[in-house]
């Protein structure tokens, strides 16, 4: 968003990550012009026209680099070509395609119908009806939808084609349009007008929060044996995945709302609850891990999403879970776990290269068990100083 702005644009608290460095050298690819400091990237915005019209870029299994990506660059009149991993061509993109046909965008499949890589050429960008396109699969197809059309400069309507998966990520994409110029007519989450007349401008500084998905590894610890506050966020966030906390206090932790942070302490024994994921899918795989330290059974549903994620999470969790001796049973789209009298020790965990399968079963640590963490580095695509951190509170 700051680079399709006018203006410069500070961001301050930005994750150095693997995601992050694949978006930055895409844009930097692209003409885009940035310095970085210690805590902060200063980005000098393009006014919504990439300099660079011919490029192939490089994004690695980053999905919030490459839905947005593909979008955008399918405004901008240019001959681009993107890919990623092995793993980033079976996520499906098909759902994203089909609706930037829908206004003229000419996109072709360099590989299998449906995946990644792609090849932009320019298109016809018109609008004539509302632009369809499904809810069901993953909210960044229509984040990179409501970034993109902007570009066009038109009035337009989106209209999502069943339920929408996963609202509170596109709460956040159109708390942060709003920052940036771009307002749109929300309509029950089913439809999203947009005015010809807004386009991207800087806000001059913008702070990133503390992200609410990694902090839930640490707000689990912290219910199951201690206690614990995580800085740079609190009950005022923009972010969802606070709802996780919900979850954990009904389970049976204690939850403090502080004026910047946030304090989890161990108040029960934790229980298993019944539990609908759909608007927390990520924070969902923390609940999936502290279920082993809970009485009786414990439920996520709605979690088809975590199929096309950075590996089939629902097929990872019961497989390793079931090394750790939980009984684990799942559906399409959910998953139910028992857990063991006694929790199996020195157990070897496979990550599957996800960064959240390594930093989720981590946790397992605090039942006094040893386990593996296979390929332990996949968790620098979001986080990079996990482990450091997890062992501070370890200690």
């Amino acid at each position: 968003m700051a680079a399709l702005s006018n203006g410069q644009t500070t961001i301050h608290n930005y994750l150095k990550s693997e995601d992050t460095s694949h978006m930055l050298q895409a844009l930097k690819v692209l003409g885009v012009l940035f310095s970085t400091t210690e805590n902060s990237i200063i980005i000098e915005g393009i006014n919504q026209k990439f300099p660079t019209t011919e490029a192939k870029l490089f994004l690695g299994n980053a999905g919030t680099a490459f839905r947005p990506l593909t979008a955008v660059l399918s405004m901008m009149g240019g001959d681009y070509e993107i890919a990623g991993i092995a793993r980033m061509h079976e996520r499906p993109i098909k759902d994203l395609v089909n609706a930037l046909y829908q206004i003229g965008a000419k996109i072709n499949y360099l590989g299998v119908s449906g995946f990644p890589p792609l090849k932009i050429l320019p298109g016809d960008i018109k609008y004539y009806s509302p632009i369809k396109i499904k809810g069901s699969v993953s909210s960044q197809f229509l984040t990179a939808l409501l970034m993109a059309c902007p570009l066009t400069n038109q009035n337009l309507i989106i209209e999502v084609d069943g339920d929408l998966i996963s609202k509170p990520y596109i709460d956040i994409t159109l708390k942060l349009l709003d920052r940036y110029g771009i307002h749109y007519k929300n309509s029950n989450w089913q439809s999203f007008e947009l005015s010809h007349e807004y386009c991207y401008k800087s806000p001059g500084e913008i702070w990133v929060e503390g992200d609410a998905s990694s902090a839930s590894y640490f707000f689990a610890a912290a219910a199951v044996l201690g206690s614990i506050e995580v800085n740079g966020i609190n009950a005022n966030s923009i972010q969802g995945d606070l709802k996780f906390l919900k979850v954990i206090n009904m389970m049976g932790a204690k939850i403090e709302y502080l004026e910047n942070s946030i304090r989890v302490t161990r108040h029960d024994n934790l229980k298993g609850l019944d539990v609908d994921c759909k608007e927390i899918p990520d924070a969902a795989m923390t609940l999936a891990v502290i279920a082993i330290f809970a009485k009786g059974q414990t439920v996520l549903r709605n979690i088809g999403s975590w199929r096309v994620k950075e590996t089939d999470r629902i097929h990872a969790m019961e497989t390793e879970l079931k090394k750790l001796g939980a009984h684990v049973t799942s559906t399409i789209d959910s998953i139910s776990i028992l857990p063991p009298s006694t929790i199996n020790n020195n157990v070897i965990i496979d990550t599957y290269d996800d960064h959240r399968m390594a930093m989720c079963f981590s946790l397992v640590t605090l039942a006094n068990k040893s386990v593996t963490i296979n390929n332990p580095e996949c968790v620098n695509k979001t986080y990079p100083e996990f482990f450091k951190d997890f062992e501070a509170i370890s200690s």
